[in-house]
C-alpha cells in the first residue's frame, strides 16, 4: 500500500469493552494524574517556591513532596496518595492548594481537576471521535470565502472544510470525502517540517492539545490509539508526551509555506461547533492588503 494512503489512513477499531479494558483506562487515568503532578514538582526549584537555598546535595530535582505538602498545608502521606493518583475524597478545594504549591497556571489547574473527576468517575464504555461533520455545517463552511475554515474532531482529524482550507493543506492529503489525521501529518510526513515555518511550536500545540483532549475524554478509543502510534513512531512526539505540557490552541497567529504562494502569516481562531463540543471550527483569516492576503487571495484562486 502507498506510504502515504497508509500514513492518513481512516479510523481506528475502538478499544475493548470489557471489564479488563476498561480498568486498564482508569488505571491510566490515575497515573497520568501522578505523572502531571510529579512533573511539575520537578519543575519547581525551592528558591521558587519560596525556600531558602541550602547546600545539602539533593536527590530529585524541584521540590520534595515533604515541601508540596507542607506548602499545601496538607499532609506528606495524603500529598503521596494523590500524587500516586488515589484522588477518591479528594475536594477540589485541596487540588486548588496544591495548584498553588506548585504554581500551576490556569490551564494547568483545569487539567488537574478534569483528571481527578475522569479518575472518579465509573469507567464506561470506549467512545469514537466525531469522523464527520454535519451536512449544514458543511453548507456555513462553504458560505465563508475569504478565509480559510476547517472542523476538527479532538484527535485532530481535518473532518471537512472550505475550498480555502483544502487548497491551504493540499499536502497534508486533506480533500473532501476524505479526513486525514493532522497530527499525524506533523510528526510523520516530513513535508510537515516545511508547511509549518515554525515547526517546533505547531508540534508543542499538537501535543499540549492531545495531551487536554485526553482528559477530558479518557476513554475515546481513537484517542488513545493514535497516541500509541504517535509514541511508537516518533520520537519527538514521545518526547514532548512525556513533559505533560499542555497547550490552549485557542488562537494566535500560525506561519506557513505554501509550495504554490510562498509563505503565510495567518491569524486564526479557534471555535467549539454548537452541538458537539469535541468539533472545533478553526477559521484564518489575513489583515487587508498584507502579503499574506494577497496570497491567500492567489490560492484561492488556483485551480481545484
Amino acid at each position: 500500500m502507498n506510504e502515504a494512503v497508509d500514513t492518513y489512513r481512516g479510523y481506528c477499531e475502538p478499544l475493548p469493552s470489557s471489564t479488563a479494558a476498561l480498568r486498564s483506562a482508569s488505571v491510566t487515568i490515575a497515573r497520568d494524574l501522578g505523572e502531571f503532578l510529579r512533573s511539575r514538582r520537578a519543575r519547581l526549584t525551592p528558591e521558587e517556591a519560596g525556600f531558602a537555598s541550602g547546600s545539602s546535595r539533593r536527590r530529585v530535582p524541584g521540590l520534595r513532596r515533604e515541601e508540596a505538602a507542607l506548602l499545601a498545608g496538607i499532609s506528606v502521606d495524603y500529598y503521596v496518595q494523590i500524587e500516586r493518583g488515589d484522588v477518591r475524597g479528594v475536594s477540589e478545594d485541596v487540588l486548588g492548594a496544591i495548584a498553588r504549591a506548585l504554581h500551576l497556571d490556569d490551564i494547568e489547574l483545569a487539567h488537574l481537576i478534569t483528571l481527578s473527576r475522569a479518575v472518579r468517575q465509573t469507567p464506561r464504555r470506549p467512545t469514537l471521535s466525531p469522523s464527520q461533520i454535519s451536512p449544514t455545517l458543511q453548507r456555513v463552511l462553504d458560505t465563508i470565502t475569504d478565509a480559510a475554515a476547517f472542523v476538527h474532531n479532538g484527535r485532530a482529524d481535518f473532518l471537512g472544510g472550505n475550498r480555502l482550507a483544502y487548497a491551504l493543506y493540499a499536502d497534508t492529503g486533506a480533500a473532501p470525502g476524505r479526513p486525514v489525521n493532522l497530527p499525524r501529518f506533523v510528526f510523520l510526513d516530513p513535508k510537515a517540517r516545511s508547511f509549518y515555518r515554525r515547526w517546533d511550536d505547531i508540534a508543542l500545540a499538537t501535543v499540549g492539545s492531545l495531551r487536554a483532549e485526553a482528559a477530558r475524554d479518557p476513554y475515546d478509543g481513537d484517542l488513545t490509539e493514535l497516541v500509541d502510534q504517535l509514541s511508537a513512531r516518533s520520537d519527538d512526539f514521545l518526547r514532548m508526551w512525556s513533559t505533560h505540557d499542555l497547550t490552549q490552541y485557542w488562537g494566535g497567529t500560525q506561519y506557513f509555506h505554501h509550495p504554490l504562494v510562498g509563505d503565510l502569516d495567518l491569524d486564526f481562531v479557534n471555535f467549539t461547533v454548537t452541538g458537539d463540543t469535541r468539533q472545533r471550527l478553526i477559521v484564518y483569516t489575513a489583515p487587508a492588503a498584507s502579503p499574506s492576503q494577497a496570497a491567500l487571495a492567489q490560492l484561492a484562486a488556483s485551480p481545484p
